[in-house]
């Protein structure tokens, strides 16, 4: 503060403390002297007692000035005065509207980019525009019964052309936009929407032009990794909606794609995860695929995939996931016999025999595959090899004992027995010559260890058909008060006596026929006798072969893949058993079809 301004400085005049007699002067209240002692003294305060008082205060609100007030009570009226969901629900009319600014966005854009295709700061703005409606559009994924006339108004295919758009960016967004319109949960909220959106993407060559793009994407960029995985679940959700497009897909590249992916030496990613699930998929029921994979040397690429958890097991639990889908992958392919031929000639077994003996997670995958490979008249060459490579030592330790139980086991007891079993069955159908008087000698070894434990088996098994078949009595009961149908009460017996080990019954029970006819005397003779000494009888046996006829109309496989069984509804078999008119059919991944013999 200069001279001058000291000079001219003047203090605030202090009002003076009213007289009684003032009119100023109020009995209601203090006055304006009052109020300015308080607010003195207020200020006087030292600052912490100040922050602490100030915090602790309740807040003042103050009034909103009147235009305020008058926006907020407009807004209110608007409100409440809009038709019932009119915010909320999109109709048609919005729809168009918004089909029809897309429309006008991706033309806009690329008439820009040809008029300036070296300047992009031209057409940048139009990109943008374009991205954001494509945004937009997802909201058409809430009102599924909308497609059709999403499809008339030719939405789908500009957004088809779009996939090629040189901007990966937007390729990518309307990936995200399929995707949500795709979702399997939207698409079962109306039938008809849901054909009429597959049907036009089918027609516009969906499946190439979404295998284009990824070819295009690199994953080391989160979007474009995103992208990718978007792709893939566009992919599954057509293929759960129609299982016919998988031939299609499969046959347009997205084989090749995911073969390649495969295949690349990169981090583990979940996407490697995702397109391991779509090749599940592609080759569940589709032997067009499996042809394909044959020709794509997709067998070799399986098997160098797993060779490394033949020494290592998964690191994480979406590893583990992988290495099963790919074990499931190529128990699929292994239906058709010139995929047999590959995976012989691609060392297959000597890569499953050394997982079995290495004692890793991938030993029940590599048991699953040899069960496969081995089953049935087209792996005679796989079961006499095995025996060469001296599979022997390796089966049959599993047999006499199931691996204990553990945290990161994924295979049952049950399931374990079941598959040893099928794989013995299968070198004593296949076998022939040396080969074959090999493995017979092996049940006669260390005393007959193994007819003991076969009996074992059976015993334990024919246990577990007493117990289901009084549950079973029992639930018929029930339903016969209740009219219910006779007929499907059978089909639903047979199939609940499959599942409590039924089928694994009856190969051990042929494993005992087998060896007793064409093994060594004393075979026969320790069978009987450990029969005797548990108080069981050959007529169990032979009832429970009864169920299976051959014929040149009944082939045994395994329970995943064809097994054809005549068969009738299963009554305890001390009663005998009768053959019926029908045949069951094993499809991969346990789909049972009944259908009747002719």
């Amino acid at each position: 503060m200069d001279v001058e301004e000291l000079l001219t400085f003047k203090p605030v005049n202090t009002p003076k403390r009213p007289q009684d007699d003032e009119p100023g002067r109020s009995d209601d209240g203090p006055g304006e002297y009052e109020r300015y002692r308080k607010m003195r003294r207020l200020d006087e305060r030292p600052s912490s007692i100040r922050k602490r008082d100030e915090q602790v205060a309740p807040p003042k609100f103050r009034e909103e000035p009147d235009d305020n007030r008058q926006r907020i009570k407009q807004l209110v009226d608007s409100l409440e005065n809009a038709p019932e969901g009119e915010s909320d629900v999109l109709d048609e009319t919005a729809m168009k509207r918004m089909v029809l600014l897309f429309e006008k966005r991706a033309l806009k854009n690329q008439e820009m980019r040809i008029k300036f295709p070296d300047s992009p700061e031209k057409f940048m703005e139009s990109e943008v525009e374009l991205h954001t409606t494509l945004t937009e559009l997802r909201a058409l994924a809430t009102v599924p019964e909308l497609y059709p006339k999403l499809v008339e108004l030719g939405a789908v295919p500009s957004m088809l052309e779009l996939l090629a758009h040189e901007n990966t960016d937007i390729a990518i967004a309307v990936v995200n936009l399929l995707q949500e319109l795709t979702d399997i949960d939207t698409l079962n909220e109306s039938q008809e929407g849901s054909e009429a959106l597959v049907d036009a993407l089918m027609a516009g060559q969906a499946c190439a032009l979404l295998v284009q793009n990824l070819e295009r994407l690199d994953e080391s960029v989160p979007e474009e990794a995103e992208g990718v995985h978007n792709t893939l679940s566009i992919f599954e959700n057509i293929t759960e909606v129609r299982s016919e497009v998988c031939s299609d897909a499969a046959g347009q590249g997205l084989m090749t794609w995911i073969l390649k992916r495969l295949k690349a030496k990169m981090p583990f990613h979940a996407n490697k995860l995702y397109a391991s699930e779509i090749l599940s998929v592609l080759l569940q029921n589709t032997n067009a695929n499996r042809q394909l994979l044959g020709d794509l040397e997709g067998i070799d690429i399986l098997l160098q995939q797993l060779a490394y958890y033949k020494r290592h097991d998964p690191t994480s639990a979406e590893e583990l996931e992988m290495m099963e889908n790919l074990f499931n992958c190529l128990c699929s392919s292994l239906v058709l016999p010139s995929n047999r031929d590959k995976f012989l000639k691609g060392e297959g077994l000597q890569l499953m025999n050394l997982m079995l003996r290495e004692k890793k997670l991938s030993r029940n995958g590599s048991l699953k595959v040899l069960d496969h490979a081995m089953s049935g008249p087209d792996g005679k060459d796989n079961c006499n090899k095995f025996v060469d490579i001296l599979g022997l030592r390796t089966i049959f330790p599993l047999f006499m004992k199931t691996p204990p139980k553990s945290k990161k086991r994924t295979m049952s007891t049950e399931e374990h027995e079941e598959h040893t079993s099928s794989v013995i069955a299968n070198m004593l159908r296949n076998c022939r010559g040396n080969q074959r008087t090999r493995l017979l000698t092996k049940f006669a070894e260390n005393d007959h260890e193994k007819i003991d434990r076969l009996l074992e088996l059976h015993f334990k098994y024919l246990e577990k058909m007493e117990k289901a078949d009084v549950a079973i009595d029992e639930d018929l009961k029930r339903k016969r008060q209740e009219d219910s149908d006779e007929e499907e009460d059978e089909e639903s017996v047979f199939l609940k006596r499959l599942d409590a080990g039924l089928f694994t019954l009856q190969l051990i029970d042929y494993i005992i026929l087998e060896i007793c006819c064409s093994g060594q005397p004393s075979i026969k003779q320790r069978a009987l006798q450990m029969l005797n000494l548990r108080g069981g009888s050959t007529k169990t046996i032979k009832h429970i072969m009864r169920g299976i006829v051959p014929c040149k109309q009944c082939v045994i496989h395994t329970n995943i893949f064809t097994l054809r069984i005549r068969w009738k509804s299963w009554r305890p078999w001390r009663q005998g058993v009768e053959n019926s008119n029908a045949t069951t059919h094993f499809e991969p991944r346990g789909q049972i079809l009944i259908s009747p013999v002719h």
